[in-house]
């Protein structure tokens, strides 16, 4: 009797891929929506915004079709060399020349016309690195407290380069994951806990110590104080959220979006969408990153079953980070958080984020491809 096929036997998770899809299709619809005015009138192009994110999307997803044929453990293979590449990068921004300063940060490095966020990719390469490290010294970072160091140090060499951009929010989203990571390998709690309010005394340092930090935080608290100045951003973000209402004003009829709303097709894009969507399009987005989130934790967890232990940590680690963005993002958006400078996975405008979290996903759904594999086997 023959062996039927694999590929008759298992296939991609499918929900997670219209989950994906669709977040990029809204996405791609709400830049084209809140940037219409704005790039008329610093370029005469009402679609010029809209042209570059859908060739950042489909540059995506061409880059997470090559991706989802990379077996996982080449990733493992090499995550070492990611890593250095990755601090090698963080240290180029800083080099004159070389770095490229938007809003008073240097974050990005100038080639030709594309300009490459670093500390996009290194999210990425830690959640790589940390899933190898875990995998070899189980044993260590479970019993020792050395196995606890060492990957916090790093993180904190990479935190030390972030802080020279400044980049605080990615800072945030990488100590928070690589937390939750050490945590879910079996981290002893009052080890586990005692770092997370270091980690937590040593942001709130980074807040005291810079003014403009601390002049967010205040602002954070009590946007209404100072409305037209530093609280101006946040209060016409929560001016746009509350026209919503239950249904939006329409697809295109944001008020916000012209030119009240700074950022409006980048870091508060989800601020113009509940406007024009109401709550009904606030729902439908959060429950697709929760379901994107939910479906990454159930592929670790039954990866791990099967005893694909770096490729567990890999789901893991992309779940949290991915969950941690947006959810921070979303905060930011409703005057939940301080502001953090950090974009909507797949939906706000940058090749940047677009590019590392189709690569992520695609990553993701690799994970899970291999474990049905395993399963298909084993049956």
């Amino acid at each position: 009797m023959t062996q039927p096929s694999h590929q008759s036997t298992f296939s991609y998770d499918l929900w997670l891929i219209l989950s994906i899809f669709s977040l990029l299709l809204l996405g791609l619809v709400m830049v084209t929506s809140t940037s219409l005015n704005i790039a008329q009138l610093k370029f005469h192009e009402p679609l010029y915004y809209f042209w570059r994110q859908f060739a950042y999307t489909a540059g995506g997803i061409a880059s997470a079709i090559i991706i989802i044929q990379v077996p996982v453990q080449v990733w493992q293979r090499f995550s070492v060399f990611l890593l250095l590449l990755g601090l090698c990068l963080l240290a180029l921004v800083l080099v004159p020349g070389i770095g490229y300063e938007v809003n008073g940060s240097m974050r990005w490095i100038a080639l030709e016309k594309i300009h490459f966020q670093p500390s996009e990719p290194m999210k990425l390469f830690m959640i790589l690195y940390l899933a190898d490290y875990l995998t070899r010294r189980t044993e260590e970072v479970r019993e020792a407290l050395s196995g606890f160091l060492k990957p916090i140090l790093i993180v904190s060499l990479i935190t030390g380069l972030l802080l020279l951009e400044p980049d605080y929010g990615a800072i945030v989203v990488l100590f928070a994951t690589v937390l939750g990571l050490l945590f879910l390998a079996g981290v002893p709690i009052r080890q586990f806990l005692l770092w997370v309010i270091i980690v937590t005394l040593a942001l709130g340092l980074l807040i005291v110590l810079a003014p403009y930090r601390m002049e967010r935080l205040t602002t954070f608290i009590n946007p209404w104080a100072d409305p037209f100045n530093s609280g101006f951003q946040l209060t016409q973000a929560l001016i746009a959220i509350g026209r919503g209402e239950l249904f939006g004003v329409g697809l295109g009829n944001s008020v916000q979006k012209l030119t009240y709303l700074p950022e409006a097709h980048t870091d508060f894009l989800f601020a113009i969408l509940a406007e024009e969507l109401g709550l009904v399009g606030v729902i439908v987005v959060i429950g697709l990153f929760a379901f994107i989130v939910l479906r990454a934790f159930i592929i670790a967890i039954r990866t791990e079953r099967f005893g694909l232990i770096y490729a567990s940590y890999l789901a893991y680690g992309i779940g949290l980070i991915i969950g941690l963005q947006a959810s921070i993002n979303l905060g930011v958006n409703m005057g939940l958080l301080p502001t953090k400078g950090l974009t909507l996975p797949l939906m706000s405008y940058g090749g940047s984020s677009m590019g590392v979290t189709c690569v992520m996903l695609a990553i993701l759904l690799r994970v899970d491809y291999e474990t049905r594999l395993k399963m298909n086997l084993r049956n």
